[in-house]
């Protein structure tokens, strides 16, 4: 008889816990499937036997688990398993974010704007997470752990980078950045993320990686509209600060993003 036990999980509330939660009941062969609720902080796992395990497992994380309620179901009773469709999306949201970050990149450096440049590597670094649950399914629980590590070390690098690059701007003389190409990439980039939201939206999943995956493109938004302001401020204050500003808060947030996943590979 397979049984269905619902956890509450208070503290997951992105892919890195996600991720974490996967790696850390990888190995339990009593495991069926697992069925994650972002939304509302909710792990569901089919297995057989106890959920003692599971459980203790869970509760090693620091998440703040709690049983909400464990039943038994008939073994034959329908999982929903979407599996394919739902990384045929994610690689289409992957290939969008991948082509703004490239466009960013390239014209946050042309247009002398740390802001492009830190959004674009925040648009790269979600691509990581996402990339990384992608890439890393059917391995082994080391393999997965090594892989977490590079593409965490990867993206703290890059937030290192990033701040040293922002700080020599604030004590050296910098041309102006070029107010109009930061609004207008940023724009088409809030366009990108507009789509990727629509197609997440569209799946009406509740998979963890697919709900985390709308509240990071949520954030990407944010950010967006932050270098249009910041792209604003520039021309009204004929000042580069406005640029530097947003530049250190989504180089804050990719460091932030590269910690948790280096927690991954722990």
């Amino acid at each position: 008889m397979l049984q269905k036990t619902t956890f509450k999980i208070s503290k997951m509330d992105c892919p890195s816990e996600e991720q974490m939660i996967r790696m850390k009941l990888a190995d339990l062969i009593t495991i069926n499937s697992l069925d994650f609720d972002i939304s509302n902080r909710q792990l569901t796992v089919f297995h057989t036997d106890g959920y003692d395990q599971i459980f203790q497992r869970l509760d090693e994380l620091k998440f703040d688990t709690s049983l909400i309620n464990s039943i038994s179901i008939n073994s034959n009773e329908k999982i929903n398993n979407t599996a394919e469709s739902e990384k045929k999306l994610l690689w289409q949201v992957l290939g969008i974010n991948f082509f703004f970050f490239g466009l960013e990149f390239a014209m946050g450096f042309l247009a002398n704007s740390m802001g492009l440049v830190a959004d674009s590597l925040d648009m790269l670094a979600d691509s990581i997470v996402y990339g990384l649950a992608l890439f890393a399914v059917g391995g082994t629980l080391v393999f997965k752990k090594n892989i977490a590590k590079s593409a965490g070390y990867f993206q703290g690098i890059l937030a290192i980078l990033g701040f040293v690059e922002v700080i020599r701007r604030f004590v050296g003389i910098e041309e102006m950045p070029v107010f109009h190409v930061m609004i207008s990439i940023s724009i088409l980039a809030l366009f990108g993320n507009g789509l990727c939201l629509y197609l997440l939206q569209k799946s009406k999943s509740k998979e963890a990686h697919m709900q985390a995956s709308m509240i990071f493109t949520s954030n990407d938004v944010i950010v967006n509209l932050g270098v249009i302001v910041a792209g604003v401020l520039v021309y009204l204050t004929n000042s580069k600060y406005p640029d530097l500003f947003v530049g250190i808060i989504v180089f804050f947030m990719v460091g932030r993003g590269a910690l948790k996943i280096l927690n991954l590979s722990k």
